[in-house]
């Protein structure tokens, strides 16, 4: 039976839960009326609004946190590439800053209004500030990576069309700019922006493969450097690429669809201890006793919450490796 302590500790959570959902679905729809709003792609709905071309692709560029000339802004290299790969858009500092303060929100909640144990909302901000953000980043990192991939083989065999027809390869790019919908044609767009305003195509395939972080772009980058320095058909190649990396994105599938089982049960042996732990802390705060003031607690969490941590960390390189 409930006690009103705890009932009143229920309705908190569910409060709380409901503020997080009402959040997620307004950004949800607003994010959904903007994708509804886009032509084909972001890059030539801001060519409709702002109509010159090189202050688009500066603005293109800082809303992915790069400089104008495509570099890194910020000194954490790696956060920025993070950032710049998930495709998000907007301000980083205010990004940052959102997370920052949900989780000093969710820490007081916990620790002075449902009188938790200080090291239980310490360990909220941490996750919602700063692993939660970069959680985030990754999901959307690894999605967005997964979409280019399936678009750059049908690019590629565009962009050998074009050239079949006798177009030059800026062209060509451009057509697959003004074609293909986002990731993708945001992104090439920006390579035929940077060919119009001086860069190689070498160099802007370069700079397009860190922006995006697809290995396939990679191969590209290459293939393009091999050639403008040996020659070569230029076609041949990359009707080839394109080839070998639907036969890649075929293998990856058939990996995945392997590994589905051994995936669903990481995430069940990972998530029941920390669900049951948390069902017990709200349905029951006295069935642990006097236990948070051992002063041994603090230590065994760390050294067991490291080790299922290590767990989930084998699992998850079991099932995912590269090809």
């Amino acid at each position: 039976m409930l006690t009103g302590q705890t009932l009143l500790y229920f309705i908190y959570v569910l409060a709380g839960a409901s503020v997080i959902l009402a959040v997620e679905s307004f950004y949800v729809s607003y994010s959904a009326r903007r994708v509804r709003h886009v032509t084909i792609n972001r890059r030539l709905k801001r060519l409709g609004d702002e109509g010159a071309a090189e202050q688009t692709l500066q603005g293109l560029l800082r809303e992915r946190g790069l400089s104008t000339s495509g570099d890194y802004l910020f000194g954490m290299v790696g956060l920025n590439r993070l950032y710049t790969q998930s495709g998000t858009t907007g301000n980083p500092i205010l990004f940052a800053t959102l997370f920052l303060l949900a989780g000093l929100v969710v820490g007081f909640v916990l620790t002075l209004l449902l009188n938790l144990p200080v090291f239980v909302g310490l360990l909220a901000f941490f996750v919602l500030a700063f692993g939660l953000p970069l959680l985030v980043l990754r999901r959307a990192r690894n999605r967005r990576i997964l979409k280019f991939a399936q678009q750059l083989p049908d690019a590629l065999d565009m962009i050998v069309r074009s050239l079949r027809a006798g177009h030059p390869a800026s062209v060509a790019i451009g057509l697959v700019a003004r074609e293909m919908p986002d990731p993708l044609g945001t992104e090439f767009g920006i390579v035929s922006d940077e060919i119009t305003f001086g860069l190689s195509l070498e160099q802007a395939v370069r700079k397009l493969s860190e922006r995006v972080g697809f290995e396939g772009l990679h191969l590209l980058s290459v293939s393009l450097s091999i050639q403008s320095k040996t020659g070569g058909n230029l076609t041949e190649i990359l009707s080839n690429l394109s080839k070998v990396l639907r036969e890649r994105q075929k293998l990856k599938m058939k990996i995945k669809a392997l590994s589905a089982e051994g995936r669903v049960s990481a995430w069940i042996i990972s998530l029941f201890p920390v669900l049951m732990f948390l069902f017990l802390l709200v349905s029951a705060p006295s069935y642990y006793g006097t236990v948070w003031h051992n002063p041994l607690i603090l230590p065994a969490f760390t050294i067991f919450g490291t080790w299922a941590l290590l767990g989930d960390y084998i699992m998850y390189r079991m099932v995912n490796f590269d090809i």
